[in-house]
Parts: C-alpha cells; structure tokens; sequence
C-alpha cells in the first residue's frame, strides 16, 4: 500500500478476481508456514538467543549524530528459512536502554519490563531511530520501563540492501502526474513498470524472492530471541500491523503485547491489490479534509473561502507547472507527492497550504523546499522504494492482465482522481513481477491464544483506512480497538492525542485494556500559519503504499 516515505506517531470498489498465475509463467507458492521453515525458524532463534547482540557505538551511517546512549549492532537470519545453514544475512539493531527514572516522580526507580521492539511500516522503512523518542514527554514514562529498540528489516539500510534501479534515476525531476491519464501516457507507465520489475531482479543477485511479510515476522522472532526476551513485546504502524499480525498468527505463544497502530486490513483478498484501491479511495476524503481546513482559512491563505476553489488554487499550480517546473525541479508530480503528505498528516497542513499559497503569489522558494527531490537523500529513498515493491509483489497474486488494471482504476478515478492513477503506477511493477508469489496467511487467532492485542486507528485515516481496523479487530481474538474519531492522523500512538496515549500507556506499562473498543475525541486542528511539530517527526511514520 502506498505509504508516506515519512514518519508515524509512534507513520472498496468492486475488483476483478485476481489471476492465479504471476507474470512470467512461475507458480505461486504456498506461502503458509510449513514445516521446513518452522524449522529454520526454531534453529535461527536457538543461534540467536546463543549468540545475543554485541551492541557498540552507532555509525553514521545506521544513525547519523546518534548519542553516546544509543547503541547498535546486528543479529544474524537466514536469507531462506528452508535453508537455516545456507546464505546468511545482518539485520542491523538499536537500543537505548531503559532509563528507570518516573519523569514525575525523580525518588521512584521504575522496573523495567523488558525491551519494546517498534516498526514504522512501508514496507521499506527502518527505526534505528526510533529509541531517541523516549525523551520526547509522551513516551517518558514506556521509555522508564522498556528498553526502546529499532532495526531495520531485511533489505532496508544496510540489512542486505535491495535496489530496483540507479537511485540518480528514482529522484529524476519533474515529472508529470495525470489524473485521468491518455492511452499515450499508460503505454510510457506500463514500458517503466516493466523496466523496473527487470531491475529488481537483475540488482538482488537472485535473492528477490526472500523478501516477503512472512519473512519478516520468522526475523522478528529471531530478534525476540537476540534481545534475550521469552516473549516479543511489539508495537507496528502502518504495514508494521501485518506482518505484526502475522507474527502473532504464526507464534501466538511468544507475544506478550502488541500494539497495531493504523491497521491494515489482513483479510488475504485484500493483500495488496485490493487493499490499495481502498486507500486511493480513502484520500479523496482526506484530501478533502484538508481542502476544507484551508478553506476555513482563507483569510491566512487566500486560496479561496470553500473547498472547491482551494482545488481550483490547486489545479491552476498544476497546470503552471506542467508549463514551467519551479526551481527546474518542481512539476506536477512532486506537487502531488507534497500534497500526499497532507492525506497522511494533518500537522503539514499549514506548510501545504502556505508553499501553494505563496507559488500562487509569485513566490515558488517554500515550495521547492518542500517539493523538489533530494540527491542527498536518493539512494536511501530508491532502496525503500525497491523493498515495499519486492515485498508487496512476493507477498499474494496480482492481476497480470493491463485490461484489469486499467478498468478498475479508470473507474475509480471518476469519483477520487487525487491518488489513484499514481498510486496504481507506484505498484504496476507487480504485474509483471519476475518472482513467485505466495498466497497470504489467513491471519486469525482463537480465543486465549494470544494476549489482548490494542489496535489504535484513526477514523478517517487514508493511508490504512478504518475497516482495515475493524477487520483486525474481528480477526484477532480478544484484540481491543480504541479509535481517534473524526481523525485522520495516520499513525497515532504516542502523538498529539492524549486520551489515545492514556490507552497506549495503560497497556504497555501495567497490561491494561477496555472490554473491547473506546473512543477518544479528535485532536485539535492544526493552525493556519503554524509550522509542523518537530515531536512528531521523531518517530518513523508507517508507510502503506509508496510508500503502508
């Protein structure tokens, strides 16, 4: 799913049924846990608890700046768990340990609980920094009782690093991004599509087909192990939720608690074709959400006073950037990939609104500065880029016919033009994927099998929208769903909600949960002129799509 390459705070139209066969002619594979990896699981769990982590100084290039608290290293897993003694890949780890000071009482010396492992989602996103948090106010308290760990996942960062292609090439600039695109256009989409599924088969050395959610969840039990802890205590965002879910699907008996902040929807027709239809669907509402705010605004912005002249504002800044990129660099692609930022997070909606504002006016600078690509940051986004393709292509069937993609994205974009057509560009390479496919774990666990699980969501989120939540909630036995009505924040947990904390909270630290689903009031709106929370940027947001 398409996912914001950001950070979470903690980050369906009817479709045709989806082809049985993947492109090229492979079979799917099974895809369920068997035997043979049950196996290599247990062996590479039994070396890892053996071996531990030898956590040192971090290098820059794990976390750059990191402090002298912070601590890195690496836990081994096998790159195919059917062959637990063949090829052998790194996974790197971070780990500030728990600090056992009461931020509101300086005499009370808390107990620690164990280490608390987090994943932000993308597919493709990493949380080596994801310990630094814990002098953010909000996570104090679970930052006194828990060890904060982040990693980064296989073929993230410098865990056997994916690539799909020269990162030079994945920040070329500007681009174009219609919204009801000619047969001219599709034909250049679908010619790139396939290019792109060539390089990542041609970059991974013929690792491609190892890097799936089951995968994923077989290494966070073998960082359970690492860590020294009997049973995982989890938080996921975004994609974190499914293979989180998974996790507690296949080792129900290791799961002491989990936290799934915006869930994605695991029912395995949904993984991911279907699954990304919906969210496009979900950020036509988010989009205007946003196009609402600044309308309410206008004295600030002067992008007009309802809803629909702020679109007006809007596509006249794309249609002048089809003409002329600002800053060389700025078109209508990477105005729309800014603007994707306001359906995930409503804390960028003042710099939105201002950049489009003040390009209107006549001053392009604060758009480019929030728009325009970053050589600097090229090569981390391209490997990000190729991991949520290779996982979200291996992970289930996808439709190898054009005819149905087109069909079933023509049509939704009739009613929500805003993210369809790029969202359905970012995930065509998995039409003509080159790998086997697996079919998806039917996650569902049964009474007692595993501990209450807290589910956060946030009721109008886009990028995993609300019946994914639901769907969870039904899905995990005596899971709990608390829900940040008429909010759609993605990723929730430890961010600018405070009943939503009081939960988070109340579950981590003493095992607390409701009966079965609260709900908490939205946070405050942003306010206009006000620039985006700093607090919030800390912890890697999930990404669902270009990223869950």
């Amino acid at each position: 799913m398409r996912a914001a390459a950001l950070y979470s705070a903690a980050g369906s139209l009817l479709v045709t049924t989806l082809a049985a066969v993947p492109a090229g002619g492979a079979p799917a594979t099974g895809g369920l846990p068997g035997a043979a990896e049950l196996r290599g699981t247990e062996v590479a769990v039994a070396r890892a608890r053996a071996a531990g982590i030898d956590f040192g100084a971090c290098s820059s290039a794990d976390v750059p700046h990191a402090p002298g608290n912070l601590r890195c290293g690496t836990v081994t897993v096998p790159l195919d768990y059917t062959h637990p003694d063949g090829k052998q890949i790194k996974l790197t780890v971070s780990r500030i340990a728990a600090t056992h000071r009461d931020p509101h009482n300086s005499k009370r010396k808390v107990r620690r609980q164990g280490a608390l492992v987090f994943n932000p989602g993308g597919p493709g996103a990493s949380s080596m920094s994801f310990p630094l948090i814990g002098v953010a106010p909000q996570w104090q308290r679970i930052a006194a009782a828990y060890d904060l760990v982040g990693y980064a996942p296989r073929g993230v960062g410098r865990s056997a690093p994916l690539s799909c292609e020269d990162p030079k090439r994945y920040v070329k600039a500007p681009t174009a991004s219609p919204a009801h695109p000619s047969e001219a256009y599709k034909r250049q989409r679908i010619a790139q599509a396939k290019a792109y599924a060539r390089g990542c088969a041609e970059r991974s050395g013929g690792t491609l087909r190892h890097y799936t959610s089951l995968n994923n969840a077989r290494d966070l039990d073998v960082l359970r192990a690492a860590l020294g802890e009997d049973r995982l205590t989890f938080m996921g965002a975004s994609y974190g939720t499914y293979f989180g879910a998974l996790y507690a699907a296949m080792f129900p008996s290791h799961v002491r608690r989990m936290v799934l902040d915006s869930a994605v929807d695991p029912a395995p027709d949904k993984i991911w074709y279907r699954d990304n239809l919906d969210q496009s669907a979900a950020f036509e509402g988010r989009w205007a959400d946003f196009r609402g705010w600044v309308a309410r605004h206008d004295d600030v912005y002067k992008l007009g006073d309802t809803a629909g002249k702020v679109q007006r504002s809007y596509e006249t800044a794309r249609q002048r950037l089809a003409g002329r990129a600002a800053g060389g660099k700025v078109g209508p692609g990477q105005l729309q990939n800014a603007f994707l930022m306001a359906g995930y997070y409503d804390d960028f909606w003042p710099s939105r609104a201002e950049a489009l504002s003040a390009y209107l006016h006549g001053d392009p600078k604060p758009l480019v500065r929030l728009a325009a690509p970053s050589a600097r940051t090229a090569a981390e986004a391209e490997n990000g880029s190729a991991v949520y393709t290779a996982v979200e292509c291996n992970d289930a069937s996808w439709p190898t016919d054009w005819k149905v993609w087109d069909r079933d994205n023509t049509r939704l974009a009739r009613v929500a033009p805003f993210e369809t057509w790029d969202n359905a560009w970012l995930n065509l390479p998995c039409a003509y994927w080159p790998a086997p496919r697996q079919r998806p774990l039917d996650v569902r666990t049964g009474p007692g099998e595993l501990p209450a699980v807290l589910i956060l969501a946030a009721e109008r989120d886009a990028a995993t929208p609300y019946p994914g939540a639901l769907e969870m909630n039904r899905r995990l036995a005596g899971s709990v769903l608390v829900t940040e009505r008429d909010a759609g924040t993605h990723g929730i947990g430890g961010g600018a909600n405070q009943c939503v904390n009081g939960y988070l909270e109340a579950y981590l630290l003493q095992g607390r949960v409701p009966v079965r689903r609260a709900s908490c009031a939205p946070h405050l709106s942003p306010k206009a002129g006000e620039p985006a929370k700093k607090s919030r940027r800390n912890v890697p947001r999930g990404r669902a799509g270009r990223r869950v």
